[in-house]
């Protein structure tokens, strides 16, 4: 079981680290490709988008096409958009292969590595350790972006970066080769066009609305409605599908589960606090200080050993304690890491080392709780709606992920300075606290799986 778990967990680390390496690498590739620190944060952002809008098709069409042959062509789709990346000779081209093709790759590859968890490990005790290993490279891919990003750009370039993720992808083509789907694929299955176009435009609107504060308040104001009405239209149609007999792209049964919403909106939460911070601390440290792409992510170091430290324990912590235990905890060491980091701007120069307790606190509170949040979604509902929570609890995921720097970025560009990294902090501090008031909510003990 383990040989099998090393590639889906190596998948799962890249795609994180795919997420946030570009943070320490914002000078660099402004300065290369003649583009701006918004520029750059659009394409971090549409990367994390596209993977969240299409992470719902993608677990339906894991269902549809196999498993294992869904994993393999993400794999290769993300290889290609690496390389292009790694070539890219303007902004527009860098958008396509970062965030297009590597986005929509990660879209088909990342669902089947939770389904094929779930089906593989069948007791309650394997499933909780192979989450927590997929989990802890989550959060360490994650965490530990900017770091070895900054190293990969200071000792050589940023384009070696992707050129590092398209060998990344070879080694885990050619690790999992003996990975087998447990169930045949489902040839009847079927894709929602409609409600595919409907649900990725509303979330696309939507973040597009908050970039677009930075330049235009009525713009945003008008793309968030519009954005809002398109995921209204979407839910309206997999209702009248379910109620015409057909299959609409998402069950709305989903979200009838009290157990798995909280966990949804907790998983959300979590991955917009990690991106948001790592974007707010990255870009504050380069453009008003000057650090370098190495000694940005020298900074983040801190967060990585948190994270790591407590995803690995997350096999015995959630057999010790409640998940809902730790969720809850897990958000408040994050608040106290976050307001430890509000207290730093103003200075003049500001030392690497003092982001150090704020960060690693950060690392601690998120890495407690990855875990058990997942297996709480996951653990809801049994194998025949696997694919479909998977697509969900990830496009959930993906999505807090585009939040955070979405927002973050924006109230930093229309705050410069001192002020901007004050804000964006605040905001991400009240976040975190919205997080503790949703995991005060979860039952102490869950039920068994919906069927």
């Amino acid at each position: 079981m383990r040989g099998l778990l090393i590639p889906l967990t190596l998948a799962q680390f890249l795609c994180s680290f795919a997420g946030s390496n570009m943070t320490v690498m914002i000078s660099d590739i402004s300065v290369d490709l003649n583009t701006t620190v918004h520029g750059v944060q659009v394409t971090i952002t549409v990367f994390l988008l596209v993977m969240a809008a299409l992470m719902i098709p993608g677990g339906v069409l894991s269902d549809r096409f196999g498993r294992k042959r869904c994993f393999t062509a993400g794999l290769a789709l993300y290889g290609v958009g690496a390389v292009l990346s790694a070539l890219a000779p303007s902004l527009g081209i860098l958008l396509l292969g970062n965030s297009i093709l590597e986005g929509i790759g990660t879209a088909l590859l990342i669902p089947p590595v939770y389904i094929l968890t779930t089906l593989l490990c069948t007791e309650t005790a394997a499933r909780v350790r192979a989450f927590g290993a997929i989990m802890a490279a989550a959060g360490l891919g994650a965490a530990a972006g900017p770091l070895l990003g900054g190293a990969i750009t200071t000792a050589l370039s940023w384009r070696a970066s992707f050129a590092f993720q398209a060998v990344v992808v070879v080694l885990i083509l050619v690790s999992s080769r003996r990975i087998r789907d447990p169930l045949p694929p489902d040839p009847a299955r079927r894709v929602d066009l409609r409600g595919v176009l409907l649900s990725a435009s509303g979330l696309v609107l939507i973040v597009a609305g908050i970039l677009a504060a930075a330049t235009n308040l009525l713009v945003t104001l008008g793309l968030v409605l519009f954005g809002a009405l398109l995921l209204a239209g979407f839910a309206a149609a997999a209702r009248a599908d379910e109620r015409a007999g057909r299959e609409p792209l998402l069950s709305l049964a989903l979200f009838r589960n009290r157990v798995s919403d909280l966990g949804l909106l907790t998983q959300n939460l979590q991955w917009l606090l990690l991106m948001g911070v790592s974007f707010v601390v990255a870009a504050y440290l380069q453009v008003e200080h000057g650090y370098s792409a190495i000694g940005t992510g020298v900074v983040f170091t801190a967060a990585t050993a948190g994270l790591l430290v407590s995803s690995l324990a997350a096999g015995r912590l959630v057999r010790r304690h409640r998940r809902r235990t730790l969720v809850l905890a897990g958000f408040a060491l994050t608040a106290a890491g976050i307001a430890m980091l509000l207290l730093l701007p103003g200075a003049r120069t500001v030392s690497a080392s003092a982001f150090v307790p704020g960060l690693g606190l950060v690392g601690l509170g998120l890495g407690a709780m990855l875990t058990p949040s997942v297996d709480l979604v996951q653990s809801a509902f049994d194998e025949r709606w696997q694919g479909e929570i998977s697509g969900l609890s990830r496009c959930v995921s993906n999505l807090g992920s585009a939040l955070g720097t979405a927002v973050a970025g924006t109230v930093l560009v229309l705050n410069p300075g001192g002020r901007g990294y004050a804000a964006a902090m605040v905001l991400l501090g009240l976040l975190a606290v919205a997080g503790m008031a949703a995991a005060a909510l979860l039952p102490r003990n869950p039920v068994a799986p919906a069927r």
